[in-house]
């Protein structure tokens, strides 16, 4: 499989954003670590953290210093399975699609607070990284499972959820990682 990093640009600088892709890379190609863990469930996606002393076990020694303040998620999503469009609050990232192939809508403000909006369809072995303030939607649109990895940077505690509505980004709330979803 090979491995496609892609960012889209936004307003603010993202922390550690190549460590993020960096480990998310790595984790992806460890099928060992992951895929004895994936699970589905039919009323939504499923989510895992993975302890990053496990992940240390399966990494070169030379991303475990990227493995510091880091938190990693494994996530599974049936066709029709994804989520709101949202932030990652504090926490900038990168996911790598593991298996299958997840739908990305991205929306960006613009500086006369226009929005554009881009759809990308992301195969196994594509790779996305971000800052906090990126605003996106990821969902299966297709009939065969997916998995993803997620690691960000510092651990994710909340996501911001928005829609779009009169051409502008309205913030609608606020979900705890791992706790709303």
């Amino acid at each position: 499989m090979s491995l496609i990093a892609e960012h889209t640009p936004v307003d603010a600088p993202a922390r550690r954003p190549s460590g993020a892709a960096a480990l998310a890379v790595a984790l992806t190609l460890r099928t060992e670590l992951w895929a004895p863990l994936v699970e589905y469930r039919e009323e939504s996606r499923w989510t895992r953290l993975i302890d990053p002393a496990d992940a240390a076990d399966v990494l070169d020694p030379s991303l475990h210093a990227e493995l510091a303040g880091a938190q990693i998620w494994l996530l599974s999503w049936l066709s029709g399975q994804g989520t709101d469009l949202h932030d990652h609050g504090a926490s900038a990232g990168a996911f790598a699609v593991a298996r299958g192939t997840l739908t990305e809508r991205v929306v960006a403000t613009r500086t006369d607070d226009s929005v554009h909006q881009s759809t990308t369809d992301l195969a196994a072995g594509r790779v996305r990284y971000f800052g906090s303030h990126y605003v996106h939607q990821v969902t299966n649109a297709l009939p065969e499972p997916a998995v993803s990895v997620h690691v960000y940077a510092p651990a994710l505690r909340w996501m911001n959820t928005y829609r779009v509505e009169r051409g502008a980004l309205v913030r609608t709330g606020t979900e705890r990682a791992g706790v709303d979803w």
